[in-house]
């Protein structure tokens, strides 16, 4: 069970072939014709659409600590509630490079846009797996 992103870094390290990781970084946004109902909710942090604003894709290595990714989400200038994560995993002990990575992270972004995350791990801002729904 992943309850973090630490445990899905030691998760990554315990797979046979090498991994790429996948980030897609959403805002929760209100409808502008949202209702009274709706826009109360949305004050409590429920509710809302979750917008895709960064995708970035990483080997584990290179974002070890959780805080390395929000630092540099933080240079794009782009506000984030809940980062998606996914893996892809290499052949032959290498890992996916970043070209074999762009038609699954743009499936990603469009999946999220259509409201289906449950293939993804959620994240908040403090690396903590988050449920959605």
């Amino acid at each position: 069970m992943i309850s973090s992103y630490s445990d899905l870094i030691k998760a990554t390290k315990s797979e046979r072939e090498p991994q790429r990781l996948l980030f897609v970084f959403c805002r929760a946004e209100l409808p502008d014709d949202a209702s009274t109902e709706e826009k109360a909710a949305f004050e409590k942090g429920e509710g809302g659409a979750l917008t895709p604003v960064i995708c970035v894709d990483k080997t584990p290595r290179e974002v070890s600590e959780f805080s390395v990714l929000v630092e540099e989400s933080r240079n794009t200038g782009q506000s984030w509630d809940v980062v998606f994560v996914a893996a892809m995993s290499g052949r032959g002990g290498t890992p996916p490079s970043s070209d074999e990575a762009q038609q699954p992270m743009t499936m990603m972004v469009e999946s999220i846009r259509l409201g289906n995350v449950s293939n993804y791990l959620p994240l908040d801002t403090s690396g903590n797996a988050v449920s959605l729904g």
